[in-house]
Formats: C-alpha cells, structure tokens, sequence
C-alpha cells in the first residue's frame, strides 16, 4: 500500500527502500507504513526483529536521525519522525472522533465445538457463504450407531420382499444366498393350485363363450345356407315333375310362408334333428306313430316341427300368431293357405293327441283340414312343446298365381 503522508511538502507516491535505482542517492528515511521493521527496532506488536537481513542490521547499528532533521532524497525532503511516533496508531484518529460510550462493542462470535466453521473475526465472516450458514445451523443428524439400526432394520424388512442379491455386484452367490434365493423363487403347492384352477376356470369360459358363439350365431348363418340349397332343390325338383309321395325321408318337398313373422322355410320329409331340423327346414310328421295327412289330402292334419332357438330357428315367434294369421304352404301345383285358430302355450313332448287327425285342446270337434305347428318351450330348452293350430281356407293352383297372403 503507498499513501501520502502528512508534512509531505509535494505529493510524492515513493517507492519501497529496496528499489532505488542507484545507491548514490542515499537511503531514504524510514517509514512506518513500508518498511518491515524501523531502524532500531522498537516495541511494536506488528513487527518482528528476528530474521532480519544484513543490510537492514547494518543500518540498525547507525545512529538514527534527530528529530527535525532533513535528508536529501530524489523526489523532495522527508522529515524524520522521532523514535516514540514508530509505534503510532494512523487511524486513531479516526477512532478518537467517536466517543467511548457510543462505539459499540465488537462481538464476540464463539463457535460451538461440534460446528466445523470457526467464526474468529469480520473477514471470516464475510467469507461465509448461504450454504456454510446453512451447515453451521443445520442440527447434527443420528449417531453412527443409530443409524447402523435403522439400516439393520430395513433390511429385515426389505429381505422378505425381494430375492436375495449379493452383496457386491460380479460376485456369485454363497450357498446360503443361493438356496434362499431358490426357496424364494419357488411356488408353494397353494399357489401352484390356484393357478392351475384359474387356468381351468378361464379355459372353461373361453371354451363356453366359443359354444354360446357357435349355438346362437354360426349354427343360424350355416342353417339359412342349407335351407337356401333345399329350396333351390325343391324349385328344381318342380321343374322335374316329381310328386310327393316319392319324396325320401329328409328330401325337401314344399315351402311355408308366414308373411306375418317374415318366414320362408322348405319342408321335408321326416322330423329328423341332424338331416332335416338342423338344417334349418321344417320336418314333416311322416313315420310310424306319428305320420300325418299331406297338404293335398282331403281330410286329416298336416303337423310340423321346427327349431325355436338356433339352426334357423324359423318357428321362434310363432307365439306372436294371432287367430286369422295366415299359414301359406306351396307345392309343386298348389297353394294351401291356412288361417291360425288357436294356440297351446306349453304342453308334454309325450303329448302326441296335438297332432291328431283331429286335435285334442285345438278346439276343433270333427275332422277337417287342418295345420299344426309344434316347437320347443321355453326359449333355449327343449322342456316342453309349444302348439299352434289352423285350418285350411283355401286352396288355389299355381297356374293361377299367387294366393291374396302373399301378394298383400
């Protein structure tokens, strides 16, 4: 630091006693705010006299200079300040202007011991930054033995959670980490069961939706194609000129229409299920006990059956059937119209007098042409029978067109 100092005669900034250019100028007087240590020594607790150099010794053992005495110096005169001034404070001055009783006390910051940062005067306060204020204020965390039973026991807790790893990563399992390791990753039998049982129960639904699929949808889309190829059959059978009576069992040999339930299905021969109602067809009562009269017959009952639910399922709103309904039924030569005159909401499948030349519970009393229509009920169960009956009101050749039913 270089200052100009008071009793200066011209501003001078002079530089340190060991830079001077040439020796012959002399040596210029000591000076207390550059110099180490002033000739002589003095008691000064800032400065040392130990280690002093040669040249600043031999200048010690020099008498110093009187107060008031001049020497010549490049630069201007300095005067000599007096051995007492050596020791003299240049800023008490300063301090002297504020009075004793109104200069505050410095504070006295002591650390505590557990505090890494040591507060010991301003500067290292002022060095001190938010976050070592934040350290110094921040309370000591666990001791080591706490924490080494916290750590304990989360591992107690996590051990049963998770397989057991090694310890160090690369390393291979000890025979203890690897048979604990082998017990956790293998099933108990219970759990071995209630996976199998949930694989079985979810195969068994699949395999139940696949069958529910299969009965309500794909078995109807198969039925309506194999009674289309019936029909085609049937008109080509016409062009033929065969006759009913040569019909086999399972043979197509007319049409129904039910212009009220929008039904048009082939009759065949027979009420087989797999070769005529599964095929979506109407099976006609024909065999043994149970062979009825033909459309063409002057007196008896034609009685036929068919599917309520699935294959088709052409009879499965019959139940709608109104007394005056009409029931067509085609041949090679002639329409047969029948109107719907009563109906049997649930009966026995034993109950054979429904199809009767003259049925029982029909409400017919003497024999006639009539219609029967039988069926499964409820819907998806073949529990009991369903029976609709009719009676012929008409009978009109194919040369003369279609009858009134079916052109309305």
């Amino acid at each position: 630091m270089s200052a100009v100092r008071p009793g200066h005669e011209h501003e001078h900034e002079y530089e340190p006693r060991y830079g001077f250019e040439s020796e012959s100028q002399g040596e210029p007087p000591y000076d207390p705010l550059t110099d180490p240590v002033p000739p002589g020594g003095h008691g000064s607790p800032w400065f040392r006299t130990t280690n002093i150099p040669a040249a600043d010794e031999a200048q010690q053992q020099s008498p110093p200079a009187t107060y008031g005495q001049q020497q010549e110096w490049s630069g201007g005169q300095y005067p000599v300040h007096p051995p007492e001034e050596h020791g003299r404070d240049w800023y008490a001055n300063e301090q002297a202007a504020v009075p004793a009783e109104a200069a505050p006390e410095p504070e006295q910051v002591r650390a505590p011991v557990s505090d890494p940062i040591v507060v010991s005067d301003d500067e290292t306060v002022a060095l001190r930054t938010s976050d070592t204020r934040r350290a110094a204020q921040t309370p000591p965390g666990p001791g080591r033995a706490e924490r080494r039973r916290a750590a304990k026991g989360r591992g107690r807790r996590r051990a049963a959670a998770r397989p057991v790893e090694s310890s160090e990563p690369g390393r291979p399992l000890s025979r203890v980490e690897a048979r604990r390791a082998a017990r956790a990753a293998k099933d108990s039998p219970t759990v071995i069961a209630s996976r199998a049982i949930g694989e079985l129960f979810i195969t068994l639904g699949v395999l139940m939706l696949l069958f529910v699929t299969y009965q309500l949808w794909w078995t109807n889309v198969l039925a309506g194609q194999q009674a289309d190829r019936a029909a085609d059959q049937i008109q080509q059978d016409w062009a033929k000129g065969r006759k009913p009576d040569a019909f086999e069992p399972g043979q197509g040999f007319a049409m129904m229409y039910i212009p009220k339930l929008d039904v048009v299905v082939p009759i065949a021969e027979g009420i087989d299920k797999q070769s005529v109602l599964d095929r979506g067809m109407v099976g006609h009562y024909g065999e043994g006990q149970l062979k009825t009269a033909m459309p063409e017959d002057k007196q008896g009952n034609f009685a036929v059956a068919g599917h309520r639910n699935t294959h088709g399922e052409p009879f499965r709103y019959i139940n709608r059937l109104e007394p005056g309904d009409p029931i067509v039924v085609e041949t090679r030569d002639t329409y047969y119209t029948y109107e719907m005159a009563s109906i049997l909401p649930q009966t026995l499948p034993s109950n054979v007098s429904v199809i009767s030349p003259v049925p029982e519970q029909s409400g017919f009393t003497k024999p006639g042409r009539y219609i029967t229509l039988t069926t499964c009920t409820p819907e998806f169960t073949s529990t009991y029978r369903m029976i609709v009956w009719g009676k012929m009101v008409e009978e009109r050749p194919r040369s003369k067109g279609k009858p009134d039913a079916l052109v309305a």
